[in-house]
Protein backbone atom coordinates (compact mmCIF):
# COMPACT_ATOMS: atom_id res chain seq x y z
CA UNK A 1 0.00 0.00 0.00
CA UNK A 2 2.85 2.40 0.65
CA UNK A 3 4.20 1.75 -2.74
CA UNK A 4 0.79 2.24 -4.32
CA UNK A 5 0.23 5.40 -2.35
CA UNK A 6 3.58 6.69 -3.41
CA UNK A 7 2.83 5.95 -7.05
CA UNK A 8 -0.54 7.71 -6.82
CA UNK A 9 0.98 10.76 -5.20
CA UNK A 10 3.67 10.90 -7.81
CA UNK A 11 1.22 10.53 -10.61
CA UNK A 12 -1.08 13.17 -9.05
CA UNK A 13 1.74 15.62 -8.24
CA UNK A 14 3.04 15.84 -11.74
CA UNK A 15 1.07 17.87 -14.34
CA UNK A 16 1.56 17.72 -18.05
CA UNK A 17 3.75 20.42 -19.53
CA UNK A 18 1.86 23.43 -20.85
CA UNK A 19 -1.07 22.94 -18.52
CA UNK A 20 -2.21 26.09 -16.64
CA UNK A 21 -5.06 27.33 -14.50
CA UNK A 22 -5.35 30.53 -16.74
CA UNK A 23 -8.00 30.48 -19.49
CA UNK A 24 -6.80 29.39 -22.87
CA UNK A 25 -5.91 31.95 -25.57
CA UNK A 26 -9.06 31.06 -27.44
CA UNK A 27 -11.15 31.84 -24.40
CA UNK A 28 -9.42 35.17 -23.80
CA UNK A 29 -9.95 36.15 -27.46
CA UNK A 30 -13.64 35.34 -27.20
CA UNK A 31 -13.94 37.54 -24.11
CA UNK A 32 -12.06 40.41 -25.77
CA UNK A 33 -14.36 40.51 -28.85
CA UNK A 34 -17.56 40.05 -26.99
CA UNK A 35 -20.59 41.41 -28.93
CA UNK A 36 -21.69 44.98 -28.01
CA UNK A 37 -24.31 45.24 -25.35
CA UNK A 38 -27.85 46.09 -26.52
CA UNK A 39 -27.58 49.43 -24.70
CA UNK A 40 -24.61 50.49 -26.85
CA UNK A 41 -26.41 49.51 -30.04
CA UNK A 42 -29.45 51.53 -29.02
CA UNK A 43 -27.30 54.59 -28.30
CA UNK A 44 -25.59 54.34 -31.69
CA UNK A 45 -28.93 53.92 -33.42
CA UNK A 46 -30.23 57.00 -31.60
CA UNK A 47 -27.30 59.10 -32.85
CA UNK A 48 -27.92 57.97 -36.43
CA UNK A 49 -31.63 58.75 -36.21
CA UNK A 50 -30.97 62.15 -34.63
CA UNK A 51 -28.40 63.08 -37.31
CA UNK A 52 -30.76 62.02 -40.07
CA UNK A 53 -33.53 64.07 -38.48
CA UNK A 54 -31.38 67.20 -38.29
CA UNK A 55 -30.30 66.85 -41.93
CA UNK A 56 -33.89 66.39 -43.03
CA UNK A 57 -35.04 69.38 -40.99
CA UNK A 58 -32.35 71.64 -42.50
CA UNK A 59 -32.55 70.48 -46.10
CA UNK A 60 -35.77 68.54 -46.67
CA UNK A 61 -38.39 70.20 -44.52
CA UNK A 62 -40.09 73.59 -44.95
CA UNK A 63 -39.09 74.68 -41.46
CA UNK A 64 -35.82 76.48 -42.33
CA UNK A 65 -36.27 77.95 -45.79
CA UNK A 66 -35.62 81.49 -47.06
CA UNK A 67 -38.83 83.52 -46.92
CA UNK A 68 -37.59 87.09 -46.52
CA UNK A 69 -34.54 89.31 -47.15
CA UNK A 70 -33.82 92.41 -45.06
CA UNK A 71 -31.32 95.11 -46.10
CA UNK A 72 -29.81 97.69 -43.75
CA UNK A 73 -27.17 100.42 -43.98
CA UNK A 74 -28.08 101.83 -47.39
CA UNK A 75 -27.96 105.56 -48.08
CA UNK A 76 -27.68 106.39 -51.76
CA UNK A 77 -28.54 102.84 -52.80
CA UNK A 78 -32.01 101.49 -52.13
CA UNK A 79 -32.80 98.14 -50.50
CA UNK A 80 -34.54 97.13 -53.72
CA UNK A 81 -31.35 97.71 -55.75
CA UNK A 82 -29.25 95.74 -53.31
CA UNK A 83 -31.67 92.83 -53.06
CA UNK A 84 -32.05 92.69 -56.83
CA UNK A 85 -28.31 92.20 -57.30
CA UNK A 86 -28.01 89.87 -54.29
CA UNK A 87 -30.52 87.47 -55.89
CA UNK A 88 -31.05 85.50 -52.68
CA UNK A 89 -32.76 82.21 -53.63
CA UNK A 90 -36.17 82.48 -51.97
CA UNK A 91 -37.52 79.10 -50.94
CA UNK A 92 -34.09 77.48 -50.76
CA UNK A 93 -32.90 75.81 -47.54
CA UNK A 94 -31.44 78.56 -45.37
CA UNK A 95 -28.36 76.49 -44.56
CA UNK A 96 -27.50 76.05 -48.25
CA UNK A 97 -27.40 79.77 -49.16
CA UNK A 98 -23.91 80.69 -50.45
CA UNK A 99 -23.31 83.89 -48.46
CA UNK A 100 -19.80 84.43 -49.82
CA UNK A 101 -21.03 84.33 -53.42
CA UNK A 102 -23.71 86.91 -52.60
CA UNK A 103 -21.14 89.21 -50.99
CA UNK A 104 -18.81 88.95 -53.98
CA UNK A 105 -21.66 89.62 -56.42
CA UNK A 106 -22.76 92.74 -54.54
CA UNK A 107 -19.26 94.23 -54.37
CA UNK A 108 -18.69 93.56 -58.07
CA UNK A 109 -22.01 94.83 -59.41
CA UNK A 110 -22.43 97.76 -57.00
CA UNK A 111 -19.04 99.51 -56.58
CA UNK A 112 -20.65 101.96 -54.17
CA UNK A 113 -20.70 99.13 -51.64
CA UNK A 114 -17.48 99.13 -49.61
CA UNK A 115 -18.40 96.04 -47.62
CA UNK A 116 -21.42 93.85 -46.97
CA UNK A 117 -22.19 91.12 -44.46
CA UNK A 118 -24.64 88.44 -45.53
CA UNK A 119 -26.03 86.74 -42.42
CA UNK A 120 -28.57 83.99 -41.83
CA UNK A 121 -31.45 85.05 -39.63
CA UNK A 122 -33.03 81.81 -38.43
CA UNK A 123 -35.45 80.36 -39.15
CA UNK A 124 -36.49 82.09 -42.40
CA UNK A 125 -34.42 85.21 -43.12
CA UNK A 126 -31.28 86.55 -44.82
CA UNK A 127 -29.83 89.88 -43.68
CA UNK A 128 -27.74 92.16 -45.92
CA UNK A 129 -25.75 94.63 -43.81
CA UNK A 130 -24.33 97.19 -46.25
CA UNK A 131 -21.60 99.79 -45.77
CA UNK A 132 -21.48 102.33 -48.60
CA UNK A 133 -18.40 104.21 -49.75
CA UNK A 134 -18.37 107.91 -48.87
CA UNK A 135 -17.02 110.46 -51.37
CA UNK A 136 -14.24 112.72 -50.12
CA UNK A 137 -13.38 114.31 -53.49
CA UNK A 138 -15.11 114.81 -56.83
CA UNK A 139 -13.59 114.70 -60.30
CA UNK A 140 -15.48 116.62 -62.97
CA UNK A 141 -16.29 114.70 -66.14
CA UNK A 142 -18.18 116.93 -68.50
CA UNK A 143 -21.40 117.79 -66.73
CA UNK A 144 -21.10 114.85 -64.34
CA UNK A 145 -18.99 114.09 -61.28
CA UNK A 146 -16.90 111.04 -60.39
CA UNK A 147 -16.94 110.24 -56.69
CA UNK A 148 -13.64 109.29 -55.06
CA UNK A 149 -13.51 107.65 -51.63
CA UNK A 150 -10.95 107.88 -48.83
CA UNK A 151 -8.84 105.10 -50.36
CA UNK A 152 -8.66 106.75 -53.79
CA UNK A 153 -11.23 104.45 -55.41
CA UNK A 154 -13.39 106.05 -58.12
CA UNK A 155 -16.63 104.28 -57.39
CA UNK A 156 -19.54 106.15 -58.99
CA UNK A 157 -20.52 108.82 -61.52
CA UNK A 158 -23.36 111.14 -60.51
CA UNK A 159 -25.25 113.97 -62.15
CA UNK A 160 -25.25 116.25 -59.12
CA UNK A 161 -22.31 117.01 -56.85
CA UNK A 162 -22.92 115.82 -53.27
CA UNK A 163 -23.05 118.72 -50.86
CA UNK A 164 -19.90 119.46 -48.88
CA UNK A 165 -17.54 117.37 -51.04
CA UNK A 166 -14.67 119.37 -52.59
CA UNK A 167 -13.80 119.16 -56.27
CA UNK A 168 -10.42 117.80 -57.25
CA UNK A 169 -8.64 119.61 -60.07
CA UNK A 170 -5.63 117.77 -61.50
CA UNK A 171 -3.92 120.62 -63.35
CA UNK A 172 -0.85 118.55 -64.23
CA UNK A 173 -0.66 118.69 -68.02
CA UNK A 174 2.73 120.40 -67.97
CA UNK A 175 3.93 119.15 -64.62
CA UNK A 176 7.37 117.49 -64.46
CA UNK A 177 5.91 115.29 -61.69
CA UNK A 178 4.13 113.19 -64.32
CA UNK A 179 7.50 111.73 -65.28
CA UNK A 180 7.63 110.01 -61.90
CA UNK A 181 4.03 110.07 -60.67
CA UNK A 182 1.05 109.29 -62.87
CA UNK A 183 -2.39 110.84 -62.45
CA UNK A 184 -3.59 108.05 -60.13
CA UNK A 185 -0.64 108.61 -57.79
CA UNK A 186 -1.32 112.35 -57.72
CA UNK A 187 -4.99 111.64 -57.03
CA UNK A 188 -3.89 109.48 -54.11
CA UNK A 189 -1.81 112.36 -52.76
CA UNK A 190 -4.81 114.68 -52.98
CA UNK A 191 -6.97 112.16 -51.11
CA UNK A 192 -4.29 111.92 -48.45
CA UNK A 193 -4.25 115.71 -48.00
CA UNK A 194 -8.05 115.83 -47.79
CA UNK A 195 -8.08 113.10 -45.16
CA UNK A 196 -5.65 114.97 -42.90
CA UNK A 197 -7.43 118.32 -42.91
CA UNK A 198 -8.97 119.50 -39.64
CA UNK A 199 -12.74 118.98 -39.76
CA UNK A 200 -13.64 122.67 -39.77
CA UNK A 201 -11.22 123.46 -42.59
CA UNK A 202 -12.36 120.40 -44.55
CA UNK A 203 -15.98 121.66 -44.39
CA UNK A 204 -14.87 124.99 -45.87
CA UNK A 205 -12.73 123.48 -48.63
CA UNK A 206 -14.25 123.89 -52.09
CA UNK A 207 -11.39 122.81 -54.37
CA UNK A 208 -8.24 120.74 -53.98
CA UNK A 209 -5.93 121.74 -56.84
CA UNK A 210 -2.89 119.60 -57.72
CA UNK A 211 -0.34 120.93 -60.18
CA UNK A 212 2.52 118.63 -59.18
CA UNK A 213 3.55 116.14 -56.51
CA UNK A 214 4.77 118.92 -54.21
CA UNK A 215 2.23 121.57 -55.17
CA UNK A 216 -1.22 121.09 -53.64
CA UNK A 217 -3.41 124.13 -53.06
CA UNK A 218 -6.69 124.33 -51.17
CA UNK A 219 -9.35 126.82 -52.22
CA UNK A 220 -11.60 127.67 -49.29
CA UNK A 221 -14.77 129.68 -48.82
CA UNK A 222 -14.57 133.51 -48.79
CA UNK A 223 -11.83 133.46 -51.43
CA UNK A 224 -9.15 132.10 -49.09
CA UNK A 225 -6.36 129.79 -50.29
CA UNK A 226 -3.91 127.48 -48.57
CA UNK A 227 -0.66 126.40 -50.18
CA UNK A 228 -0.14 122.93 -48.74
CA UNK A 229 2.86 121.81 -50.78
CA UNK A 230 3.33 118.04 -50.80
CA UNK A 231 1.24 115.55 -48.86
CA UNK A 232 4.10 114.91 -46.44
CA UNK A 233 3.85 115.93 -42.78
CA UNK A 234 0.08 116.28 -43.05
CA UNK A 235 -0.77 116.11 -39.33
CA UNK A 236 1.83 118.76 -38.50
CA UNK A 237 0.60 121.02 -41.30
CA UNK A 238 -2.98 120.63 -40.05
CA UNK A 239 -2.05 121.80 -36.55
CA UNK A 240 0.03 124.68 -37.89
CA UNK A 241 -2.74 125.81 -40.27
CA UNK A 242 -5.33 125.78 -37.47
CA UNK A 243 -3.11 127.97 -35.29
CA UNK A 244 -2.21 130.25 -38.21
CA UNK A 245 -5.84 130.87 -39.15
CA UNK A 246 -6.70 131.70 -35.54
CA UNK A 247 -3.77 134.09 -35.30
CA UNK A 248 -4.60 135.78 -38.64
CA UNK A 249 -8.39 135.49 -39.05
CA UNK A 250 -8.50 138.17 -41.76
CA UNK A 251 -5.72 136.72 -43.91
CA UNK A 252 -6.61 135.53 -47.38
CA UNK A 253 -3.64 133.26 -48.11
CA UNK A 254 -1.86 130.75 -45.91
CA UNK A 255 1.34 128.83 -46.64
CA UNK A 256 2.12 125.69 -44.62
CA UNK A 257 4.28 123.95 -47.22
CA UNK A 258 7.17 124.36 -44.78
CA UNK A 259 5.38 123.83 -41.46
CA UNK A 260 8.37 125.08 -39.44
CA UNK A 261 8.11 128.45 -41.22
CA UNK A 262 4.41 129.06 -41.98
CA UNK A 263 3.18 132.35 -43.43
CA UNK A 264 -0.04 134.24 -44.04
CA UNK A 265 -0.81 137.27 -46.15
CA UNK A 266 -3.66 139.33 -47.65
CA UNK A 267 -6.82 140.46 -46.02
Amino acid sequence: MAAGSTTAEKSGAKKPKGSSERPSRTGARNQRFRAPAPRVLLAALGVVVLTAGVIWALYGSSWFRVERVKTSGTGVLTPREVEGVAAVPTGAPLVSVDTEAIEARLRKELPRIESVDVVRSWPHGIGLKVTERKPVLLLEKGTKFIEVDATGVRFATVDTAPRGVPRLVLDTAHSPSLRRFDADRLLGEAVRVRGELPEEIARNTRVVRVTSYDSVTLELTKGRTVFWGSAEHGPVKSRVLTSLMKASPKAGHFDVSAPTAPASSGS
